[in-house]
């Protein structure tokens, strides 16, 4: 993709007056954006993500099926390709300051119903920036060359469905229950460094040992404190007390050191803004 490649962008409501306001007020603050897939709900969202593989998606928090929210989590668990990286993501809101305050904390971005110009016009300013600094070679998603904070993703995405779920701090797993040859142990998640996995299995693994399970990474970043395993491919999570280090290996991909291991961990490019000043 050059950088004279046009901007292409998902919009997902379940109003079509508002995703048609929404499609107006766009044209004027950001003429070059090409719209090139409207969804009515969560689950059409994700398909036409899969489909068209937009550069940016706009995501209502309150759709049928599935919430942007959960589409959000399924779209960040999509696989990437040489020609295209995880979308930035923008919510499309109607709560209060309280809820703005944790969109504002991460690498997403929002959009207050009904979107007013000027709000709109500062979001299409800062996507152009974080997209411009991905078509530049700089590190993908970089909230640091927008001039922002950055947070994982998965974070952000938690602290979103607790404010739907009416606040409540959600409960993270502290026991893995896992397969050492032919025994079952219980694994405290605090020992664990990382998890890894392919296409039947999650390895996890410890200090002393590794240990497999069946659950895939996608369930894993639902039940797993964010704040202490961080996604870093799709399908990566690493324990964030077990990194010892940050490299590049002869491909110039970002690597992650592990302590206590010679294995390196390689970082994907939609997750590398991580390890931004590290």
């Amino acid at each position: 993709m050059t950088e004279s490649t046009p901007i292409r962008a998902l919009l997902a409501d379940d109003e079509r007056l508002m995703r048609e306001q929404l499609r107006a007020r766009l044209a004027e603050v950001w003429p070059e954006l090409e719209i090139v897939a409207e969804a009515k709900n969560g689950l059409e969202a994700v398909e036409l993500c899969k489909l068209h593989k937009p550069d940016l998606c706009l995501l209502d928090i309150r759709m049928p099926g599935l919430t942007g929210v959960e589409a959000a989590k399924q779209i960040a668990q999509l696989e990437e390709t040489e020609d295209w990286r995880l979308p930035e993501i923008v919510f499309i809101t109607a709560y209060d300051q309280y809820a703005v305050e944790a969109f504002e904390q991460g690498v997403a971005d929002y959009v207050l119903k009904p979107a007013e110009r000027e709000r709109l016009q500062l979001t299409a300013e800062r996507l152009r920036k974080r997209l411009a600094a991905r078509r530049g070679g700089d590190d993908p998603g970089s909230a640091e060359a927008a001039g922002e904070r950055a947070v994982p993703i998965q974070q952000l995405l938690h602290r979103l469905s607790a404010l739907q779920s009416g606040g409540q701090a959600p409960r993270y797993l502290e026991w893995i229950q896992a397969s050492v040859g032919q025994e079952i142990r219980m694994i405290p998640v605090t020992e664990i460094l990382f998890f890894i996995s392919d296409e039947k299995y999650t390895r996890v693994q410890t200090e002393g040992y590794e240990a497999l399970i069946r659950k895939p990474i996608k369930e894993l970043v639902e039940e797993l404190d964010p704040h202490l395993f961080w996604q870093i491919h799709r399908s990566t999570l690493v324990n964030v007390k077990a990194i010892s280090g940050i490299g590049r290996d002869f491909r110039g991909r970002q690597m992650v050191g592990v302590k206590g291991l010679n294995e390196k961990l390689e970082v994907s490019r939609s997750y590398t803004h991580l390890f931004k000043g590290m």
